[in-house]
Formats: structure tokens, sequence, C-alpha cells
């Protein structure tokens, strides 16, 4: 979306929210856009992603389900809740006066440590007009059981929803992504709220499940609209999981057969590339552990954008991203260019940020994702590690938080946050409460289970978790 299309609608949601509605304390108010040079189209030149991401209106996505189906799906999360099986489905998509049907899409549970049954408890079949909902996550596969152009969405295949889990605020991940926009870092997902409805056939009305957060997935399309950046949509793309440090090459590598089963690194391409994309990925760890500095020096700057990674892990630090590749060896994707062994460039593809923004928790090196020292985050990731040893590289990475915490900037600064997360709030306030009884209302408080629960990301008081991460930042050395 070009730069004039965007103001003019903040223009029009501007006009259409000056009336308040929902939570009192949120206020209607629309920061200016930060200024950066040669920023980028975020669409890609792509119309579903203008179309499906672009924020200036919350689409409803209504699910409908035949009750064979739907007691299939609970009965496979019994006996696999990591399965990733599809179930037949029907999708509305509505967006402002348009509407989009979707026949015969593909259904799926989402999640790791997050993943729950939707209904009921184990044993239990669809209770008819008394079920007891539970948020929990989904993938949409619209072109998962017919494989033609009606079962797009404006040329879009697949969607993630996500629900705020552990996130009385609604609004950590979709802060973060966003940062990572306005900050120009393209491998970032496009994400933004939606509202999800699930009708289970024979029942007398649909479940509202209430507002959800709409990921755009990291796979084969999520590079080819980005390939103009990357280089290539011709290479090697790996999922990284716990705990993908790069230290060891002897860790669990698989290739996504969507059996369920748990990978360190989980190849996202083709059967038929797999042993070339396993040899690369070896062949990178052991450079990574077996160079020395100045040997690591020259490579390194040869197949990565250095200073483009640093940047990327600066945001990742400033959110206070721990459960990251530096610190605990997990969430990530990366992509090799190319097919060929050796000549490719690497990318860092960041990936799920709930636990974030003061969500704190004692991990690895981190016991206070706010107030740790930035260039100290972690002793795992062995690629951020060696990386911090070079003078050049340390400085490049300060300079990039250092400019994301100036105010004249608006990009972590305390204020412009505070009035991005506001307005955020302000929009969903009054679609929050839902059937589950669950998440009812946007509270100013991080996870439960973190370890520092005074971190508060509206209050502008000394336990801001933007105040206390710019303080951390300006005094790191």
């Amino acid at each position: 979306m070009n730069r004039f299309k965007y103001i003019l609608i903040l223009i029009i949601i501007s006009i259409s929210t000056s009336c308040k509605t929902g939570n009192t304390n949120i206020v209607p108010d629309i920061p200016d856009q930060p200024i950066i040079e040669e920023s980028i189209d975020f669409t890609f030149g792509h119309e579903g992603v203008e179309y499906i991401w672009d924020e200036s209106v919350i689409p409803e996505i209504h699910i409908s389900i035949s009750l064979d189906e739907w007691n299939k799906l609970l009965k496979e999360y019994d006996k696999n809740n990591h399965n990733v099986e599809y179930f037949h489905c029907d999708v509305d998509y509505i967006k402002g006066g348009e509407k989009i049907t979707i026949e015969d899409a593909g259904v799926r549970m989402r999640g790791n440590t997050s993943r729950r049954r939707p209904e009921g408890v184990s044993g239990e079949a669809h209770k008819k007009d008394n079920a007891d909902w539970h948020h929990c996550h989904f993938g949409l596969n619209f072109r998962k059981f017919n494989k033609d152009d009606e079962h797009e969405l404006k040329g879009i295949r697949k969607i993630n929803l996500k629900w705020f889990k552990d996130d009385p605020c609604y609004v950590r991940e979709l802060y973060c992504y966003d940062l990572f926009r306005r900050y120009n870092i393209w491998t970032a997902a496009n994400d933004t709220y939606c509202r999800l409805w699930i009708h289970v056939e024979g029942d007398s009305k649909e479940a509202y499940f209430g507002v959800y957060q709409m990921i755009e997935p990291v796979d084969s399309k999520f590079i080819s609209k980005r390939k103009e950046y990357f280089g290539s949509e011709d290479g090697n793309l790996w999922k990284c999981g716990y705990p993908a440090t790069f230290r060891d090459i002897n860790a669990s590598i698989g290739l996504d057969e969507d059996k369920g089963i748990d990978y360190v690194y989980e190849y996202k391409g083709d059967e038929e590339d797999y042993d070339g994309a396993v040899a690369q990925l070896k062949d990178f760890m052991l450079k990574l552990q077996g160079k020395s500095d100045e040997s690591f020096y020259k490579w390194i700057k040869e197949v990565c954008d250095v200073e483009f990674l640093l940047k990327t892990y600066a945001v990742n630090v400033a959110v206070g991203m721990w459960d990251d590749h530096w610190n605990n060896g997990n969430n990530f994707y990366i992509y090799f260019n190319s097919y060929d062994l050796y000549n490719y460039k690497v990318f860092f593809i960041p990936y799920d940020y709930d636990n974030s923004l003061g969500t704190s928790s004692n991990c690895e090196n981190i016991n206070d994702s706010g107030r740790h020292n930035p260039y100290d985050w972690g002793e795992k990731g062995l690629l951020m590690e060696r990386l911090m040893k070079f003078e050049e590289f340390r400085k490049i990475y300060k300079d990039a938080l250092l400019e994301l915490v100036d105010p004249e900037n608006e990009l972590f600064d305390m204020n412009a946050s505070i009035k991005r997360i506001q307005y955020w709030q302000n929009k969903i306030s009054k679609f929050v409460s839902n059937d589950t009884g669950e998440d009812m209302i946007i509270e100013d408080k991080p996870a439960f289970w973190g370890n520092h629960s005074e971190y508060r990301l509206i209050d502008s008081g000394v336990n801001n978790f933007f105040r206390v991460k710019e303080e951390s930042i300006r005094i790191m050395d």
C-alpha cells in the first residue's frame, strides 16, 4: 500500500472512531508514522497481502464445520495433541461490505506448548448448543483439498489464527511485528486483528471466539513474495525450534511431512531437495563452530547481510524476546537463498513474539527481559555469540538499538508506543468479550506466570517496559 493510501485510510479511521466505544480508558489517538528513508512496501506488490493485512478494517472469519469433522478434530487432538491433520470446513471472510466464501477448505490446530482442546475435556464429543469452548490457535489452508484458484483468498492460500495467550493487553505480538516493519525489517510477517466465529453443524448459532491475531505463515509463498529482497525464491527454508543453537550438528533434523513430529531443524522444502539442504545446513553449522575469528569475519560478511541481521536482532532484544535463538535457542526461521552447498546468502526470519514486552521469565541467561544487558542477551545462540565478539558488529547493533529508542523516530519510544497501543486497543475493545468466557477484558499487565509482574505498557510510570528498556539500552557497555 503506498503512503498516500495509508494516510487516507488513517484519516477515515480517525473520523470513524472520534466517538469512543468500549473501554473508557482507551484513547483513539493515531500516532504519526516514523519517517524512514526508502521505506519498504510490505504488500510486496501482492493484491492479497494488501487486502488481507490492511489494518483499516477488522475482518470477520466464520468457520462452518460438520459435526462429524469437528468430532474427528477433537478425537485426533486426544490421540496426539500435536497432530497437524486438516479437517474439512467452509470459510466466510467478511471485510467491510465484501464477503468471500471458500467451500471445502482445511482447518487444523496450531501451537506448541500453547495447544489446547477447543472444546470440553479429553474424550468428550461436541455438546450441541452447550459446548464448553476454549481459545486455541488454528491454521486455515484454503487449498488443502482443492488445488485451484477458487480456493484462495485473493491469491492467499494460508493464514494462521492466533489467540492472545497470556497477553491481557491483546497487543504484544502485534506490536512486535509492527515494530519490525516500521524499522524496515522486511523478513517480518504481516499480521493484523480479526474476529473469529465457529459454527458446528446442528448448533442453533455459531460460537464467537473473539478477537484473534491473523498472521502470514512463513512458507514457500512467504519467500516468493519477498524474492526481490531475498535475491531468489529457489532455496532452503528451515523452521528452527528448541534447542536451535547451531552448536550441535547431531541435533534432530527432519523433513516437514505433516506428521506432527517436532524437529530442532525442520525442512520446509520439497523432499527431492532435502538431502542437499541438510548438507548445506550442517556445513553452515560446522563453519560457525570451527572457523577462526579472522576467517569467520570474512565468511559471515560473504554469506550474510550482517548489518540487516543485527538490526533485526536489535528489535528482537528491544522488545524483550528471550525465548529466541541467542538466549534459549528457539523460535526463528532461516532461509538459504540457493541450493548450492557453499554459494548462498542466509537470512534470519523472526517468529513468535507473544513472550515479549515485559512477559519475562527465568530462562538461561535472562531473569529480567527489561533490565538485562542487551550486549549479554544469551549464551546459547552461536551465531549471535560470534558476531558480538567484533567491535564493528557490536557498534552496528548498539546504534540500531539507540535508533529504536530515539523519540524523534517514533519507533520504540515510550510515548509513541503508548499511543500506538491505545489506538489498537480502542479498535478491538468492544469485540473482546466472547463465548469461551476467557480473556474477556483488556488489562495492562504481563502474563500471569511471568517473573516480573510489575511491568506495564500503558502506565507511563517507573515500571513502564518501554521506559525501563530504553534505560538499559542507553547504559549498555
